[in-house]
């Protein structure tokens, strides 16, 4: 606490999530980007003060607002050593959360490729244990779509855990696996679930996965730095690190190449919140369309798989909702999807992001930029569904993830 700074805390965007500890109710803290794997509990009658850490108040000022707005007294030691561990655990918006950041992205831009981050927890990482579990997930598939005979141009996978999503990823992954042996280059777009409203963010870094490397093309890469301006398509190149949205879509390329390598480009998409916020559409961004022209350069340079990597709704009160999502709200939830999915199987760009802007993306879209941006580089292509379901996000199943998965069509 002896930097002035700090007199001033200012939190950091961290995953914030529900919690019990020790018969507490509280709130769980965990760093988005690594720094540590250390997380934080926060009892219920302190979680409050986590709001007023903004960069505006000083901790007097911190106990008196939670006295005013909440009648609750916070011990003044209480909150110091709150604050000490926010700081020792680089929660905090500050000289020591920069110097740890600048030095976990050098050791980034160093390594010879970017390592296995959910490897041990969301799949094997010894091949052989890996390929078992995949194909366990075929057991999991009760209907098969008709394997693509024509050619494909894209492919549309979720991003949830392979437990959850296994037999949308094997019935979208295993029938395409001979035409992703056949393309030269994967252009991922992966949902950048820390990235800042209009952000595009590229990294030179190799991806690995249990069966080897895929070596990112950089010139490629170079191509969209330039479209998009050097220093914002790397300002977050640190995301890529901890990011899972392109590392489970990548994994599956892999497998079903047989662990053949193939050139990627992984694009990770911040958010499309400052569009719907101010009532503009994306189509009329010049940087965008600037952006998107870069990607039609590189899509149609050589034989390229567009592959967007992303899941649908995320509804209940695990997201923020007030109560569990019954029979009733299901059926809703699942008419709202179809629109999404009819867009996507009609390569509409314009019908799919009116669709989530009309209701202002109440129902959080976790792949909503990603997929305009697919459904604009392989805008009138048909698509297939190849599957929907709903996944549980809550012991209960009061909340939901919904997920699918689409190949699009190179002709119609």
């Amino acid at each position: 606490m002896s930097r002035v700074f700090d007199l001033f805390p200012r939190l950091r965007d961290l995953r914030i999530q529900p919690a019990t500890y020790q018969g507490r109710r509280g709130v769980v803290l965990q760093d988005p980007l690594r720094l540590t794997d250390q997380m934080i509990f926060v009892p219920g009658d302190l979680a409050a003060a986590l709001m007023f850490m903004d960069g505006q108040h000083t901790l007097e000022q911190i106990r008196h607002s939670i006295a005013v707005r909440f009648g609750l007294q916070v011990p003044p030691q209480a909150l110091k050593q709150l604050v000490q561990a926010l700081d020792r655990a680089f929660m905090l918006d500050n000289g020591r959360f920069r110097n740890a950041y600048q030095q976990a992205l050098e050791q980034y831009r160093q390594a010879t490729h970017r390592p296995l981050v959910h490897g041990g927890e969301v799949y094997p990482v010894e091949p052989e244990d890996l390929a078992q579990r995949f194909d366990a997930y075929r057991v999991r598939v009760d209907e098969w779509p008709e394997t693509p005979a024509a050619p494909l141009a894209g492919v549309v996978t979720p991003h949830i855990d392979y437990e959850r999503g296994g037999a949308v990823y094997a019935v979208t992954w295993f029938p395409a696996a001979e035409q992703v042996k056949q393309v030269e280059r994967i252009v991922v777009l992966g949902t950048d679930h820390n990235g800042d409203p209009g952000t595009m963010t590229l990294t030179r870094q190799h991806y690995a996965t249990p069966y080897g490397v895929l070596p990112t093309d950089r010139e490629a890469v170079d191509l969209l730095a330039r479209a998009w301006g050097e220093d914002e398509a790397f300002e977050h190149e640190l995301h890529h690190r901890g990011e899972h949205s392109i590392e489970l879509a990548l994994v599956w390329v892999h497998h079903v190449r047989e662990g053949q390598p193939v050139e990627v480009v992984p694009v990770l998409v911040g958010s499309f919140a400052h569009y719907l916020e101010t009532g503009r559409v994306p189509w009329e961004d010049p940087r965008l369309e600037s952006f998107l022209d870069a990607l039609r350069a590189v899509v149609d340079e050589k034989p390229t798989l567009v592959v967007a990597a992303v899941d649908l709704a995320h509804v209940g009160p695990a997201f923020g909702d007030p109560s569990p999502w019954g029979l009733e709200e299901r059926a809703r939830l699942k008419r709202e999807d179809q629109r999404l999915m009819d867009a996507i199987s009609q390569g509409d760009p314009f019908a799919f992001f009116q669709a989530v802007a009309e209701v202002q993306d109440r129902f959080r879209i976790c792949g909503f930029p990603p997929l305009y941006l697919y459904l604009r580089l392989l805008e009138g292509r048909p698509a297939t569904i190849t599957r929907y379901e709903l996944c549980p996000a809550d012991p209960e199943f009061g909340s939901i993830v919904s997920i699918c998965g689409a190949w699009t069509w190179k002709e119609g």
